[in-house]
């Protein structure tokens, strides 16, 4: 009895560790917020959406997509692209370290 109960224990450990490796595979990335930077978190993409918060320095974000909306000079350039980091969560592109000064995710519908 003692062998099955292994054998099922290790079964179930192997299909645990195989479903949290198929779920990393489908991680959103996280990209850095410029250093020094506190990043003001909008309602939608652009500087006229309300204020919901506003991101500490250091911190690193999921792009989830993206999207054209208001044009911000930042420290990575200027840009028109939003990134949506939850829902109905929007920062300026400007300001995250994505390594490109276009898109990375898909674009938002």
């Amino acid at each position: 009895m003692a062998i099955e109960n292994t054998t099922e224990n290790m079964a179930n450990t192997e299909t645990a560790g195989a479903a949290a490796a198929g779920a990393e595979a489908f991680a959103v990335p996280r990209y850095p917020v410029a250093p020094g930077c506190r990043l003001n978190v909008r309602s939608g993409p652009g500087t006229g959406y309300g204020l919901i918060k506003v991101l500490p320095e250091g911190v690193r974000v999921p792009i989830n997509c993206q999207k054209p909306g208001t044009r911000v000079t930042g420290p990575y350039g200027t840009s028109n692209l939003w990134d949506n980091i939850g829902n109905g969560q929007w920062v300026a592109d400007a300001y995250v370290n994505t390594g490109s000064d276009g898109y990375v995710a898909v674009r938002c519908s």
